[in-house]
C-alpha cells in the first residue's frame, strides 16, 4: 500500500509541474504582447513598419529615413527635404537622409530645387558636361566655398505648439524692397519667398537670431530663401552661411536660428573696419569714367590687397578679404560684390564647380554680361585670364550650381579680353626677335629636334641659341619636361656624343611674344 500511494504521489507531482510550465507559458505570452503594446505606443514608426510588412497593399508613401547617432529615428517626407543636386543624394549637414526614388533619381537626373523659386523663372543657362571640366594646374585648388549648412530637427506637436506660443516674428522686414537689378536671388523667389527674405534680411541686420517664421515654409523653401539672403547681401558679414531650424513631422518650420560670428561682440568697430578698408580701395576710381575702368580698379586692387589662404578665419565673407587680406574664393567673390554695388555696377554672387566647390562674380557692363572669377586671377603677380569672359569661355573649368542657374547668361564681346589685347600690344612681336612664322614650334618633338641641331651647329664652347614655341600647353609641357628632366633623354645626350663633349650646363629663360607665343633663350656650356 505504501508503494502504492508513493506511485501516486509521484504522477500527481509531475502532471502539477506540467501544469505550472504552461501557466508560465502563458503569462510569458502576454507579458511579450504588453511590451510590444508599449514599444508601438512609443514608437508608431515600428508599428507602422510591421504593418507595412504584413498589408503591403495598404502601406504608406515612401521615407527617406534618416540614419544617425540621435536618440530618437525620425522620417521626414521625402518632398520636404532639401536636395543635393550634384549627388542625386538628399543631404542634411546633420544628418545623412538617404533615398530610393524613381528611375530618373536613381540616375542622378534630378533637376535643380525650384522650391520657393518663382513659376516664371526660367534659366537661359546652358551648363558644360562636369566630366568634361579640366582645372588648369596653376589655379587647382584655389577653392574652398562652402555651401550653405542647414541643420534641421525634428520636434513634435507639442514642443512645436510651446515654440509658436513663446516665438514672435522679430523683424519682419515690412516696407523693405531691393532691386532685382542689384539683387537678383530676390527677384527669383515667389512672393511668400520674398516676404521671408524680407524677414531673414531684417532680423540679421538687427541681430535678432531666433524667431518664428512669418509664414508656412518646409525645409527646401527655406534653404532655398535663405541662400538668396546670403548670396545677395555682402554686407551682411557677421552672418555665417549656417542656420537651423525646428520642424514639425509634417515639415512645416516653426523656429529659425541665425548663427553669427565673432564680430558681432563689437559690431560696431568691425563695420567701422570694413567700411575704412572698402572706402580706401573705392577712393582710388574718382578720376575713371567707364564702368569697365572701374571694374578692373576693383579687380586689380584686390588681388594687390588678399592672399589666398584656405585656412583663413571667416573665409565665407567679404570681411576676411577687406580686412583681414586673407580668403578663399568666396572672400574674394564678395568683396568683389560688395565694391560695385558700392559703385552702382551690378555684380552677382556665382556658386558651382571648378573641381571642387567654388565661387566667383558674374558682372553686368553696357552689352551684356561677363563672368570674372579674381581666386584664379590672383596667381603670380596676377593676371586677367578669368577676367570678363563669356560662359563659353568658362565651360572647360566652371559650372553653375544651385540658384545660380537662374542667373543670366554671360555673352558679353565688348569687354571680352581687352586687358590681353592691350598686354599683347606691349609684347614684342616676331619680327622683334629676328625670327619668322617658319620658325616657330608647335608640338614637343620639333622643339627637341632643332636644340639638337644647334648644338650640332655650334659645336663645343660657350653660346647662346633660341627658338619661339606656341601655345600655353606647350609651354606647360616644355616646362615640366625641363622639370622633371626627361630632355636630357630626349636631345641632350644624343647631342653630346655628336659632338664629343663630357659635359654641358645650360640656363633658360623665358619671354612671352604677342599671340600667345614664347621665346625661349639657351645659354650653354658644352665642353
Amino acid at each position: 500500500m505504501d508503494i502504492l500511494n508513493s506511485g501516486y504521489d509521484c504522477k500527481g507531482r509531475r502532471i502539477m509541474k506540467i501544469i505550472k510550465k504552461i501557466l508560465y507559458f502563458i503569462l510569458g505570452l502576454l507579458g511579450l504582447f504588453c511590451g510590444f503594446v508599449l514599444v508601438c505606443a512609443f514608437r508608431p514608426d515600428i508599428g507602422e513598419a510591421i504593418a507595412g510588412f504584413l498589408y503591403p497593399e495598404q502601406s504608406p508613401t515612401m521615407k527617406a529615413e534618416i540614419s544617425s547617432a540621435s536618440e530618437n529615428d525620425y522620417e521626414f517626407d521625402i518632398n520636404e527635404i532639401d536636395k543635393n543636386v550634384d549627388t542625386g543624394v538628399y543631404n542634411n549637414r546633420e544628418n545623412d537622409l538617404n533615398f530610393e526614388g524613381n528611375e530618373d533619381q536613381e540616375k542622378g537626373n534630378i533637376e535643380s530645387d525650384r522650391q520657393g523659386i518663382g513659376k516664371d523663372i526660367v534659366s537661359d543657362y546652358l551648363p558644360p558636361d562636369q566630366s568634361e571640366i579640366v582645372i588648369p594646374e596653376n589655379v587647382s585648388g584655389r577653392n574652398g566655398y562652402q555651401q550653405i549648412q542647414d541643420e534641421q530637427e525634428q520636434i513634435d506637436e507639442e514642443t512645436a505648439g510651446k515654440l509658436q506660443s513663446q516665438l514672435d516674428n522679430g523683424y519682419t522686414g515690412d516696407g523693405l524692397d531691393f532691386d532685382p537689378v542689384y539683387y537678383p536671388y530676390y527677384a527669383m523667389l515667389d512672393e511668400k519667398g520674398k516676404y521671408l527674405y524680407r524677414q531673414i534680411y531684417a532680423n540679421a541686420n538687427e541681430l535678432y537670431s531666433v524667431f518664428a517664421p512669418v509664414e508656412a515654409v518646409t525645409a527646401g523653401e527655406l534653404k532655398n530663401i535663405f541662400s538668396a539672403v546670403v548670396n545677395d547681401h555682402p554686407e551682411l558679414f557677421w552672418m555665417e552661411t549656417a542656420y537651423a531650424g525646428k520642424y514639425t513631422r509634417s515639415g512645416q518650420c516653426v523656429e529659425l536660428n541665425l548663427k553669427f560670428n565673432r564680430t558681432v561682440q563689437n559690431l560696431e568697430s568691425a563695420k567701422y573696419y570694413f567700411n575704412e578698408n572698402a572706402n580706401q580701395i573705392l577712393a582710388g576710381e574718382q578720376n575713371l569714367s567707364s564702368n569697365y575702368e572701374k571694374e578692373k580698379f576693383v579687380h586689380d586692387a584686390l588681388l594687390d590687397k588678399i592672399s589666398y589662404n584656405l585656412g583663413a578665419e571667416m573665409n565665407q565673407s567679404a570681411y576676411s578679404a577687406l580686412v583681414n587680406g586673407q580668403t578663399v574664393c568666396a572672400g574674394y567673390a564678395r568683396a568683389f560684390q560688395y565694391l560695385l554695388q558700392q559703385l552702382g555696377i551690378p555684380c552677382y554672387y556665382c556658386t558651382g564647380y571648378a573641381g571642387e566647390s567654388h565661387a566667383w562674380n558674374i558682372v553686368a557692363l553696357d552689352d551684356g554680361y561677363y563672368n570674372v572669377d579674381a581666386t584664379w586671377d590672383d596667381t603670380g603677380s596676377g593676371t586677367y585670364d578669368y577676367f570678363n569672359k563669356t560662359d563659353a569661355d568658362y565651360a572647360s573649368n566652371h559650372i553653375r550650381k544651385e540658384l545660380s542657374v537662374y542667373l543670366p547668361p554671360c555673352n558679353g564681346q565688348a569687354y571680352r579680353d581687352l586687358e590681353k589685347a592691350a598686354e599683347n600690344n606691349r609684347l614684342k612681336s616676331l619680327e622683334d626677335v629676328g625670327m619668322t612664322e617658319e620658325q616657330v614650334m608647335t608640338d614637343i618633338q620639333r622643339y627637341y629636334e632643332n636644340c639638337y641641331e644647334q648644338i650640332i651647329r655650334n659645336g663645343t664652347g660657350r653660346y647662346t641659341f633660341y627658338n619661339v614655341i606656341e601655345g600655353e600647353n606647350l609651354l606647360n609641357e616644355w616646362y615640366q619636361n625641363y622639370q622633371n628632366e626627361s630632355y636630357r633623354q630626349a636631345y641632350m645626350e644624343d647631342a653630346m656624343n655628336a659632338v664629343g663633349a663630357s659635359s654641358c650646363e645650360m640656363e633658360l629663360g623665358i619671354e612671352e611674344l604677342q599671340g600667345g607665343r614664347y621665346l625661349i633663350t639657351h645659354e650653354i656650356s658644352v665642353w
